[in-house]
This record gives C-alpha cells, structure tokens and sequence, in this order.
C-alpha cells in the first residue's frame, strides 16, 4: 500500500519565494551591497545559531520572548539571531585583533523572531545591516545617515524621511526629571507614541514607572516638538539646559544636521524627531528611523543607531559602534504596494526561440556569443510550436525574443521581436553576434 502524501504547506509567518518575489528580493540585496560597497563597507557572515547566553538580555525583553531557543544535541543551550547586531558584536569581540578598528562591515542574511505574523512582519526575515566599529567620532554618526540617503535613492524613492534623534537627550532629560531609573521602561513606551498615541503611552509610563503626571507630561512634550531640523534644535536648547549629556546629544544633532546641509540633503529627507526612540535597549546615541511619505502605515524601513556598550559585554576593550538595518521584507511589500516591482519571473530579458531543432547548437552558440557581451539569455529547451514559446516568453516577462529558421540562417539574419509591442526587425548575425548584441543592449536601455 503507498504511503499517504504529505500536505505541502509552510509555517506561519514563514514563506516560500517564487521567482516573481525573488527576483525583486536579490536586485534590492545587490543595490544595498553596492551602496555598502561605494562607502568602504566589507562584507561579514556569521552562524544561524549562537550560545543563548550571546543572545539573551541584549535586545529587550521582547526579543528575548520572540528567540527560536533550544537545546541542540550536544545538550548546548542555543538560540537563532533575532538580528545582525548582536552577534556583531560577538565576532568583533572575538576578531578585533584581526580585524584592526576602525572596522566597517556589511551583513546581508536571514534573522528569526516568534512574534506575531502581520502585514510586512514575518516570523523570518532578511536584514541588510552596515556597521563601523571602534570609533565615537561624529564622522561615522553623520556617515550612516548619508548611507541611508544614498540607499533610498539608489532603490528609487524620492519621497521619504530619516528621522533622527539621540538616546542622550532622552537620558539627560530623564535625568533631570528623576525618572533616570526607569529610563528603559519610558524609551519603550516612548517607542510606541506613533502607535497608540500619546494617552495610552501616558498610561504605560504610569503604570511601569510610577512617575507623576506632570514628569510624564514633560517627557511627552519632549516628544511632541515638531518643524524643520532647525527649529527643533532652537526648541531643545532651553529644555536641554542644565543636563549635561542632554547637552552633547542635541550637539551631535547639530552637527549631523550642519553636515546634511553640506550634502545638499533637505528637511523633508532628513528630520529631527524627538518622539523617536528605538525599542532595543543597546542604543546610546543617534539613532534612525526612516519612513516613506507614501506609506507610513508600514513603519519603519532603515532603522539604526549608535550602541557603544553593546560589546563590552564581551569584552573589556572598548569598541563603540554605530550602524543601520534596511528591512528588505518590509520595503519590499512597501514597494509591491507602491506597484514598484515589475511582474517578471525571468532574470533574462532575452529568449532565443528554438524554431527548429536541427539548429539547437547554432541558438546555443547565439546565446553564448551574446552573453559575452553581458546580456542575459535563455534558450528555449524545446521546438514547440511558436505560438506557445511565445506564450512562455510573455507570462515569464521576456522583452525581446530572437527567431531564426533554415532562412535566416543561409542569409546569415535573425529575426528580433520585441515583446511589449509585437514589433519586429531582422538583424545581421556573424560569428560573435556584435552587431545583435549592440541592438538588443540598445533596445532594452
């Protein structure tokens, strides 16, 4: 008797990637690699799993509930990275020797948290993180937000924002306020302001902290200050007088904001939020969020920060850090959303056609000769009728395909039909398919 089939499925908030999805998903990994790149950024890897206790405590009591965590059959108590971060600061930890600070990284790789699947958050996701360590120098704060600059408009937006603020301000003030003990209950709350709004955020910093309406009314407030980098800036000068840190945080954004100026980088890319504070507790100084204009219901989609104790948990020496994350699954539904995604389920842009099959090893040598010249190429494995390779060639999202028969060949011309208008023009071919190449190349520009 044969045995039952299995019923295919997938986990939840856990999914399979067709072409049509991964296709998209690798030209964003290859933008953010060569924006990573432009900038000196080398590229890192690092294990799916870590020894629990590298993990635990690091990010906040959330992620430490959402870890994928067992014993492994060495009897090891384990964990799967819920980000790229903390395992970072491991392996600078235990490379600094070899890798010699500054250093600057980039990690593109797979991250896991069990936490409830919803639109644009999965279970597992991809994170494109970059990172400097070994540096306090507000160079690298003012670098990572040009990255992030760079990054969203290298993937094509023009209409969004990074917003800025620096964990110093929050804690000098919270300093002043008496609420200094309690400053990883509120920065959470805080968090969640654009969520669920300032009522219930007074709420949640009443009930965790115990703080007096009017301490809380004076964090809220913080928070509420809105207009352009430089009115803010004039607005925290008086707040933040008389704390000290509160002082050297709203200097960095100064000069963050002076040299985004120099960059030619304007108000509505690059804000200065106070309401922001990142949910992980490693942060210390700026730290980012960046949202699309056109849809900020999504929430953020580069994220990041500077955390310069993260490694001391590792190690004694000091190696400060400061880095971003672009939320690849996030922008990606942000931009299927945004219809910015093309429907193609080809990485090629051409097809041979194979018209007759006596001629398979002249499509093969045409298909060759093209991709010298870095065009991308299939040949259709069998001869079909026409109508139906073409068929194949639309619903893959083909542009162009190339037709040659007994004819074409003794005259020494291919015939090439472009897809998106049933035009068609034949071109010359010679041994190394120069002249079809330059129109084709010409043709899909």
């Amino acid at each position: 008797m044969p045995e039952p089939l299995i019923k295919p499925r997938t986990l939840s908030g856990f999914r399979d990637f067709l072409p049509a999805a991964m296709i998209p998903r690798e030209q964003l990994m290859e933008t953010a690699r060569k924006v990573y790149r432009s900038y000196g950024f080398a590229p890192i890897d690092t294990p799916t799993l870590e020894h629990a206790d590298i993990l635990c405590g690091k990010g906040s009591d959330e992620t430490d509930r959402q870890m994928y965590r067992f014993e492994d059959n060495g009897g090891r108590d384990v964990g799967m990275r819920f980000d790229l971060t903390v395992p970072l600061a491991r392996f600078v930890a235990q490379h600094a020797s070899e890798l010699g600070m500054p250093f600057k990284r980039y990690h593109i790789a797979t991250v896991w948290r069990g936490e409830r699947p919803q639109a644009g958050r999965y279970r597992e996701f991809a994170q494109c993180d970059f990172d400097t360590i070994g540096t306090t120098s507000i160079a690298s704060d003012i670098e990572t937000g040009l990255v992030v600059f760079d990054l969203m408009k290298a993937i094509g937006f023009d209409r969004f924002s990074i917003r800025i603020n620096n964990r110093k301000v929050l804690n000098g003030l919270l300093n002043k306020s008496g609420l200094a003990e309690h400053s990883v209950a509120v920065l959470r709350a805080l968090d969640k302001l654009p969520k669920i709004g300032r009522e219930k955020v007074h709420a949640e910093m009443n009930d965790v902290t115990g703080a007096s309406a009017n301490q809380i009314d004076q964090i809220l407030q913080l928070a509420e200050i809105s207009g352009d980098r430089d009115s803010v800036l004039s607005q925290l000068e008086p707040i933040c007088s008389g704390s000290e840190l509160a002082q050297e945080g709203l200097q960095q954004l100064r000069d963050i904001s002076s040299a985004a100026d120099s960059a030619g980088i304007e108000d509505h890319n690059l804000q200065i939020d106070v309401s922001i504070a990142r949910g992980l507790d490693y942060y210390t100084g700026t730290i980012y969020e960046t949202f699309l204009d056109d849809l900020p219901s999504i929430g953020s989609v580069c994220s990041g920060g500077r955390y310069d104790n993260l490694a001391q948990l590792y190690t004694k020496q000091q190696l400060p850090g400061i880095g971003a994350s672009l939320g690849l699954d996030r922008l990606l539904a942000a931009m299927q959303t945004l219809e910015m995604i093309p429907t193609t389920k080809t990485p090629a842009d051409v097809m041979v056609v194979q018209f007759d099959s006596t001629y398979l090893n002249r499509y093969i040598s045409i298909a060759r000769s093209l991709r010298t010249f870095g065009l991308k190429v299939e040949v259709f494995p069998d001869a079909k009728k026409l109508n139906q390779q073409f068929k194949y060639a639309d619903r893959r999202g083909f542009r162009a395909v190339i037709i040659a028969g007994a004819d074409e060949f003794e005259s020494n011309q291919v015939q090439v039909k472009w897809l998106n208008d049933g035009s068609q023009t034949s071109v010359p071919i010679d041994d190394d398919a120069k002249e079809l190449a330059e129109m084709l190349a010409s043709g899909l520009k």
